[in-house]
Protein backbone atom coordinates (compact mmCIF):
# COMPACT_ATOMS: atom_id res chain seq x y z
CA UNK A 1 0.00 0.00 0.00
CA UNK A 2 1.44 3.34 -1.08
CA UNK A 3 0.30 6.41 0.82
CA UNK A 4 1.20 9.92 1.97
CA UNK A 5 2.89 9.92 5.39
CA UNK A 6 0.24 12.21 6.86
CA UNK A 7 -2.86 10.58 5.33
CA UNK A 8 -1.86 7.07 6.38
CA UNK A 9 -3.39 7.86 9.78
CA UNK A 10 -6.79 7.39 8.15
CA UNK A 11 -5.93 3.69 8.08
CA UNK A 12 -4.62 3.35 11.65
CA UNK A 13 -7.35 0.93 12.66
CA UNK A 14 -7.03 -1.02 9.40
CA UNK A 15 -3.32 -1.37 10.24
CA UNK A 16 -4.11 -2.54 13.76
CA UNK A 17 -6.40 -5.41 12.70
CA UNK A 18 -3.92 -7.39 10.55
CA UNK A 19 -1.19 -6.90 13.16
CA UNK A 20 -3.39 -8.51 15.81
CA UNK A 21 -4.47 -11.23 13.38
CA UNK A 22 -0.88 -12.07 12.44
CA UNK A 23 0.16 -12.11 16.09
CA UNK A 24 -2.59 -14.60 16.97
CA UNK A 25 -2.05 -16.83 13.93
CA UNK A 26 1.64 -17.07 14.85
CA UNK A 27 0.43 -19.22 17.74
CA UNK A 28 -1.50 -21.61 15.48
CA UNK A 29 0.79 -24.33 14.11
CA UNK A 30 -1.63 -25.28 11.33
CA UNK A 31 -1.76 -21.73 9.89
CA UNK A 32 0.79 -21.26 7.09
CA UNK A 33 2.73 -17.96 6.96
CA UNK A 34 1.09 -15.33 4.77
CA UNK A 35 2.71 -12.77 2.49
CA UNK A 36 3.56 -9.65 4.45
CA UNK A 37 1.51 -6.47 4.40
CA UNK A 38 3.80 -3.72 3.08
CA UNK A 39 3.26 0.01 3.53
CA UNK A 40 5.26 2.49 1.45
CA UNK A 41 5.10 6.06 2.75
CA UNK A 42 6.49 7.95 -0.23
CA UNK A 43 5.17 11.48 0.29
CA UNK A 44 6.70 12.37 3.60
CA UNK A 45 6.96 15.25 6.03
CA UNK A 46 10.15 16.86 4.70
CA UNK A 47 9.03 17.38 1.10
CA UNK A 48 5.58 18.97 1.12
CA UNK A 49 6.67 21.97 -0.91
CA UNK A 50 3.15 22.76 -2.13
CA UNK A 51 0.82 21.19 0.46
CA UNK A 52 2.43 22.50 3.63
CA UNK A 53 1.55 21.98 7.27
CA UNK A 54 -1.63 20.00 6.59
CA UNK A 55 0.47 17.21 5.03
CA UNK A 56 3.26 17.09 7.62
CA UNK A 57 2.93 14.31 10.19
CA UNK A 58 5.43 11.44 10.56
CA UNK A 59 3.62 9.97 13.58
CA UNK A 60 2.50 6.74 11.91
CA UNK A 61 5.89 5.25 12.77
CA UNK A 62 5.23 5.91 16.48
CA UNK A 63 1.90 4.09 16.15
CA UNK A 64 3.55 1.12 14.44
CA UNK A 65 6.31 0.52 16.98
CA UNK A 66 3.74 0.12 19.76
CA UNK A 67 2.63 -3.20 18.26
CA UNK A 68 4.01 -6.69 18.81
CA UNK A 69 7.71 -6.92 18.01
CA UNK A 70 7.48 -10.29 16.27
CA UNK A 71 5.15 -8.82 13.64
CA UNK A 72 6.18 -5.22 12.83
CA UNK A 73 9.24 -3.92 10.95
CA UNK A 74 10.15 -0.31 10.07
CA UNK A 75 12.69 0.61 7.38
CA UNK A 76 14.02 4.03 6.36
CA UNK A 77 16.35 3.52 3.37
CA UNK A 78 18.59 6.55 2.71
CA UNK A 79 18.94 6.21 -1.08
CA UNK A 80 17.75 4.38 -4.19
CA UNK A 81 19.91 1.28 -3.86
CA UNK A 82 19.00 0.72 -0.22
CA UNK A 83 15.32 1.22 -1.15
CA UNK A 84 15.65 -1.49 -3.81
CA UNK A 85 17.24 -3.86 -1.28
CA UNK A 86 14.64 -3.14 1.40
CA UNK A 87 11.74 -3.51 -1.03
CA UNK A 88 13.12 -6.82 -2.31
CA UNK A 89 13.38 -8.13 1.25
CA UNK A 90 9.90 -6.94 2.26
CA UNK A 91 8.15 -8.32 -0.82
CA UNK A 92 9.76 -11.72 -0.23
CA UNK A 93 9.01 -11.75 3.51
CA UNK A 94 6.18 -13.63 5.20
CA UNK A 95 3.89 -12.86 8.13
CA UNK A 96 5.11 -9.33 8.89
CA UNK A 97 3.74 -5.83 8.55
CA UNK A 98 6.57 -3.83 6.96
CA UNK A 99 6.60 -0.04 6.86
CA UNK A 100 9.01 1.59 4.38
CA UNK A 101 9.54 5.35 4.47
CA UNK A 102 11.16 6.82 1.35
CA UNK A 103 10.59 10.15 -0.35
CA UNK A 104 9.47 10.38 -3.96
CA UNK A 105 12.01 13.10 -4.82
CA UNK A 106 15.33 12.35 -6.59
CA UNK A 107 18.01 11.39 -4.07
CA UNK A 108 21.77 10.85 -4.21
CA UNK A 109 23.04 7.29 -4.26
CA UNK A 110 25.37 7.05 -1.28
CA UNK A 111 26.08 3.32 -1.70
CA UNK A 112 26.71 0.96 -4.57
CA UNK A 113 24.17 -1.84 -4.97
CA UNK A 114 26.55 -4.37 -3.40
CA UNK A 115 27.27 -2.13 -0.43
CA UNK A 116 23.57 -1.28 -0.10
CA UNK A 117 22.64 -4.96 0.22
CA UNK A 118 25.28 -5.44 2.92
CA UNK A 119 24.16 -2.32 4.76
CA UNK A 120 20.48 -3.31 4.65
CA UNK A 121 21.31 -6.84 5.79
CA UNK A 122 23.01 -5.36 8.85
CA UNK A 123 20.24 -2.79 9.26
CA UNK A 124 22.70 -0.34 10.79
CA UNK A 125 26.34 0.42 10.23
CA UNK A 126 29.31 2.77 10.27
CA UNK A 127 29.97 4.54 7.00
CA UNK A 128 33.76 4.59 6.96
CA UNK A 129 33.93 6.82 3.90
CA UNK A 130 31.97 9.48 5.79
CA UNK A 131 33.91 9.09 9.03
CA UNK A 132 37.14 10.77 10.08
CA UNK A 133 39.78 8.36 11.31
CA UNK A 134 39.56 4.74 12.53
CA UNK A 135 40.31 5.61 16.17
CA UNK A 136 37.74 6.23 18.88
CA UNK A 137 35.53 9.13 17.80
CA UNK A 138 35.00 12.37 19.66
CA UNK A 139 31.45 12.56 18.31
CA UNK A 140 29.03 10.19 16.58
CA UNK A 141 26.87 11.55 13.77
CA UNK A 142 23.89 9.21 13.38
CA UNK A 143 21.10 9.46 10.83
CA UNK A 144 17.90 7.63 9.93
CA UNK A 145 15.86 8.61 6.87
CA UNK A 146 16.70 10.05 3.45
CA UNK A 147 16.57 13.78 4.29
CA UNK A 148 18.30 13.39 7.70
CA UNK A 149 21.04 11.39 5.97
CA UNK A 150 21.55 14.15 3.41
CA UNK A 151 21.80 16.82 6.12
CA UNK A 152 24.09 14.69 8.29
CA UNK A 153 26.53 14.04 5.46
CA UNK A 154 26.52 17.73 4.56
CA UNK A 155 27.25 18.51 8.23
CA UNK A 156 30.10 15.98 8.26
CA UNK A 157 31.51 17.66 5.16
CA UNK A 158 31.42 21.04 6.95
CA UNK A 159 33.14 19.53 10.00
CA UNK A 160 35.90 18.13 7.79
CA UNK A 161 36.30 21.52 6.16
CA UNK A 162 36.32 23.71 9.28
CA UNK A 163 37.40 21.27 12.04
CA UNK A 164 39.59 18.73 10.24
CA UNK A 165 41.16 17.35 13.44
CA UNK A 166 37.81 16.39 14.96
CA UNK A 167 37.32 12.62 15.01
CA UNK A 168 33.85 11.92 13.63
CA UNK A 169 32.05 8.59 13.23
CA UNK A 170 29.05 8.49 10.88
CA UNK A 171 26.36 5.85 11.45
CA UNK A 172 23.32 5.22 9.26
CA UNK A 173 20.23 3.34 10.45
CA UNK A 174 18.01 1.56 7.91
CA UNK A 175 16.18 -0.85 10.22
CA UNK A 176 14.75 1.32 12.99
CA UNK A 177 14.16 -1.62 15.30
CA UNK A 178 17.90 -2.28 15.51
CA UNK A 179 18.01 0.50 18.09
CA UNK A 180 15.95 -1.51 20.57
CA UNK A 181 17.60 -4.02 22.92
CA UNK A 182 17.62 -7.60 21.66
CA UNK A 183 15.37 -8.62 24.54
CA UNK A 184 12.66 -6.27 23.24
CA UNK A 185 12.74 -6.95 19.49
CA UNK A 186 14.13 -9.79 17.33
CA UNK A 187 16.15 -7.25 15.32
CA UNK A 188 17.46 -5.42 18.38
CA UNK A 189 21.17 -4.94 19.12
CA UNK A 190 22.79 -6.27 22.25
CA UNK A 191 24.21 -3.67 24.64
CA UNK A 192 27.74 -4.61 23.58
CA UNK A 193 26.90 -4.18 19.89
CA UNK A 194 25.19 -0.85 20.56
CA UNK A 195 28.15 0.49 22.56
CA UNK A 196 30.58 -0.68 19.88
CA UNK A 197 28.74 1.50 17.38
CA UNK A 198 27.64 4.50 19.42
CA UNK A 199 30.35 4.34 22.12
CA UNK A 200 29.64 4.23 25.85
CA UNK A 201 30.37 7.86 26.67
CA UNK A 202 30.72 10.10 23.58
CA UNK A 203 28.10 12.59 22.36
CA UNK A 204 25.76 11.31 19.67
CA UNK A 205 24.04 13.79 17.35
CA UNK A 206 21.13 11.83 15.88
CA UNK A 207 19.22 13.20 12.88
CA UNK A 208 15.92 11.35 12.60
CA UNK A 209 13.05 11.41 10.10
CA UNK A 210 10.18 11.60 12.60
CA UNK A 211 9.44 12.80 16.11
CA UNK A 212 12.69 12.91 18.15
CA UNK A 213 11.29 11.30 21.29
CA UNK A 214 10.77 7.97 19.52
CA UNK A 215 14.54 7.52 19.34
CA UNK A 216 14.73 8.22 23.06
CA UNK A 217 12.00 5.62 23.68
CA UNK A 218 13.93 2.99 21.72
CA UNK A 219 17.29 3.74 23.38
CA UNK A 220 16.41 4.80 26.92
CA UNK A 221 17.98 1.68 28.46
CA UNK A 222 21.31 2.09 26.70
CA UNK A 223 24.32 3.06 28.78
CA UNK A 224 25.01 6.16 26.67
CA UNK A 225 21.43 7.39 26.44
CA UNK A 226 22.21 10.60 28.34
CA UNK A 227 24.59 11.59 25.51
CA UNK A 228 22.14 10.93 22.66
CA UNK A 229 20.78 14.22 21.30
CA UNK A 230 18.08 13.83 18.66
CA UNK A 231 16.99 16.26 15.98
CA UNK A 232 13.79 15.56 14.07
CA UNK A 233 10.35 16.89 13.29
CA UNK A 234 8.95 19.16 16.01
CA UNK A 235 5.69 20.39 14.50
CA UNK A 236 7.15 23.31 12.58
CA UNK A 237 6.03 23.49 8.98
CA UNK A 238 4.51 25.49 6.16
CA UNK A 239 4.58 25.72 2.37
CA UNK A 240 8.28 26.40 1.90
CA UNK A 241 11.49 25.15 0.32
CA UNK A 242 13.08 21.81 1.30
CA UNK A 243 16.00 23.39 3.16
CA UNK A 244 13.86 25.97 4.92
CA UNK A 245 11.72 23.08 6.14
CA UNK A 246 14.67 21.39 7.84
CA UNK A 247 15.82 24.74 9.22
CA UNK A 248 12.40 25.31 10.80
CA UNK A 249 12.91 22.06 12.74
CA UNK A 250 16.66 22.55 13.47
CA UNK A 251 17.55 19.48 11.42
CA UNK A 252 19.67 21.40 8.92
CA UNK A 253 23.40 20.84 8.37
CA UNK A 254 24.39 24.13 9.99
CA UNK A 255 22.46 23.40 13.16
CA UNK A 256 23.92 19.88 13.33
CA UNK A 257 27.42 21.38 13.22
CA UNK A 258 26.42 23.78 15.99
CA UNK A 259 25.16 20.80 18.03
CA UNK A 260 28.54 19.12 17.64
CA UNK A 261 30.36 22.24 18.83
CA UNK A 262 28.00 22.54 21.81
CA UNK A 263 28.19 18.88 22.82
CA UNK A 264 31.82 17.83 22.34
CA UNK A 265 33.69 18.66 25.57
CA UNK A 266 36.17 21.52 25.12
CA UNK A 267 35.23 22.20 21.52
CA UNK A 268 33.10 25.33 22.01
CA UNK A 269 36.01 27.47 23.25
CA UNK A 270 38.17 26.72 20.19
CA UNK A 271 35.40 26.62 17.59
CA UNK A 272 33.54 29.82 18.40
CA UNK A 273 34.21 31.31 14.98
CA UNK A 274 32.93 28.18 13.25
CA UNK A 275 29.75 28.26 15.31
CA UNK A 276 29.18 31.91 14.43
CA UNK A 277 29.75 31.09 10.76
CA UNK A 278 27.07 28.37 10.94
CA UNK A 279 24.62 30.83 12.51
CA UNK A 280 25.36 33.32 9.75
CA UNK A 281 24.85 30.66 7.07
CA UNK A 282 21.40 29.90 8.49
CA UNK A 283 20.45 33.57 8.35
CA UNK A 284 21.72 33.88 4.78
CA UNK A 285 19.91 30.72 3.66
CA UNK A 286 16.61 31.91 5.14
CA UNK A 287 16.97 35.38 3.62
CA UNK A 288 17.65 33.88 0.18
CA UNK A 289 14.63 31.60 0.49
CA UNK A 290 12.36 34.52 1.35
CA UNK A 291 13.72 36.64 -1.51
CA UNK A 292 13.96 34.01 -4.27
CA UNK A 293 11.46 31.32 -3.32
CA UNK A 294 14.15 28.66 -3.70
CA UNK A 295 17.14 27.32 -1.79
CA UNK A 296 20.67 28.60 -2.27
CA UNK A 297 22.33 26.78 -5.21
CA UNK A 298 25.19 25.65 -2.95
CA UNK A 299 22.59 23.89 -0.78
CA UNK A 300 20.17 22.74 -3.46
CA UNK A 301 22.93 21.29 -5.65
CA UNK A 302 25.25 20.04 -2.90
CA UNK A 303 26.93 16.67 -3.45
CA UNK A 304 29.36 14.65 -1.36
CA UNK A 305 33.01 15.16 -2.30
Amino acid sequence: MNCCGAFIHIFDFMFYLPVIWLKVTNELPWRLPLPSLNYLLSSHVWRQDHNGFSHQDPGFIDHVVNKKAEVIRVYLPPDTNTLLSVADHCLRSRHYVNVIVAGKQPQPNWLSMEDAVLHCTRGIGIWDWASNGPSEPEVVMACCGDVPTLETLAAVHLLRLHLPDLRVRTINVVDLMRLQPEREHPHGLSDHEFDALFTADRPVIFAYHGYPWLIHRLTYRRSNHANIHVRGYKEEGTVTTPFDMVMLNDLDRYHLVMDVIDRVPGLASRAGQVRQLMMDRRVQARAYTRAEGDDLPEIRDWTWT
